[in-house]
C-alpha cells in the first residue's frame, strides 16, 4: 500500500474523514514552511498539498496568486522545495503531495522530476493544467516510482470524462466544489452530494472536495458527504497575516486546529 492509501486506509478504520491544508511553498521561507508542515501534524492534519510557486497560477485565487509572488521574490523553486520534503521527512512520515502547474514540472525536467521528487519522500502530484488525456509520460513514469497521480473533477465535467479521470487518478480525486479560482466562499455548493455520487459511480478512490471551504462549519458541512476536506486559501491569508511574528507557526497551527477539531464526530 502506498501511504496515500494508508491514510486513508485508517482514517476509515477510525470512521473519521481526511484534513488536507494547503499552503504555499517558501511562504514566507521554506525554513517556515518546514516548521508550519510539522506544526499542522501536531493539530491533527492528514494530509499536505504543498504549493509549488508559479509566475502564472490561472486556478489560484488572489491570496494564493499573492503567496505565490512572496515565494518568488525568493527565489524559491523546485529543487529546494524538494530538500524541504527531506528535510520534514527527518521527523515525519506525513503524506505530502505537490499542488503545481505542467510549466514548471517541465521547466525542471519531467524525468528528473519524478526521480527527485520519490527521493525526497513525496508521495504524489496534483498538476493542475495536465489533463489526463495529455498525461501519458508522465503517468507512466510517476507509477514506476509508486507516486499517486492526483487529477480535478469540476461540477461540470462530463460522465465521460470522470470515466478517464477515475482510470488515470491514484491517491483520491480532488473534486473542485465550485467553479472558478481558489478562495474563501460565503457558502457551500448545495450539489456537492450528487456530484460526489456520480464520482464514487466510477471510482473506489476516495473523493476529497476542494476550493472555497474556509470556516468550521463548511469543514463539517462537507464532510459529511465527502471522504475528505481541503481548506487553503484561509490559512495562507493567515500566513500572509502573521508571517512577521516571531514563532508565527504556532499561531497558524492554533487557527489550523480550529478547522482540524470540526471534523471530530463526522
Amino acid at each position: 500500500m502506498k501511504i496515500i492509501e494508508t491514510r486513508f486506509a485508517e482514517l476509515h478504520g477510525q470512521q473519521r474523514k481526511a484534513f488536507v491544508a494547503y499552503i504555499t511553498a517558501g511562504d514566507p521561507s521554506l525554513d517556515a514552511t518546514v516548521k508550519l508542515v510539522r506544526e499542522f501534524e501536531e493539530r491533527g492534519v492528514d494530509i499536505i498539498e504543498l504549493g509549488v510557486p508559479f509566475s502564472d497560477p490561472v486556478a489560484d485565487g488572489p491570496v494564493n496568486q499573492e503567496a505565490a509572488m512572496r515565494a518568488l521574490k525568493n527565489n524559491v523553486n523546485i529543487g529546494q522545495i524538494l530538500d524541504a520534503v527531506r528535510e520534514i521527512r527527518r521527523g515525519s512520515n506525513i503524506p505530502i503531495i505537490f499542488f503545481t502547474y505542467y510549466n514548471t514540472v517541465l521547466s525542471y525536467g519531467l524525468e528528473r522530476f519524478v526521480n527527485d521528487a520519490a527521493d525526497s519522500g513525496l508521495n504524489g502530484a496534483l498538476v493542475l493544467d495536465l489533463p489526463p488525456e495529455e498525461a501519458g509520460e508522465y503517468k507512466k513514469l510517476m507509477d514506476q516510482k509508486n507516486l499517486d497521480t492526483i487529477f480535478l473533477i469540476s461540477p461540470t465535467t462530463p460522465e465521460e470524462r470522470i470515466e478517464i479521470i477515475a482510470q488515470n487518478a491514484t491517491g483520491f480525486i480532488y473534486y473542485v466544489s465550485q467553479m472558478g479560482v481558489t478562495g474563501e466562499r460565503d457558502c457551500v455548493a448545495e450539489d456537492i452530494p450528487a456530484k460526489i455520487q456520480a464520482i464514487r459511480s466510477h471510482t473506489i478512490l476516495p473523493v476529497v472536495v476542494g476550493f472555497g471551504i474556509s470556516t468550521p462549519e463548511q469543514v463539517r458541512i462537507v464532510a459529511d458527504v465527502a471522504d475528505g476536506v481541503v481548506v487553503g486559501s484561509s490559512i495562507v491569508k493567515k500566513i500572509g497575516e502573521l508571517s512577521d511574528t516571531p514563532g508565527f507557526e504556532k499561531e497558524v497551527g492554533r487557527f489550523v486546529g480550529t478547522l482540524t477539531q470540526a471534523l471530530k464526530g463526522v
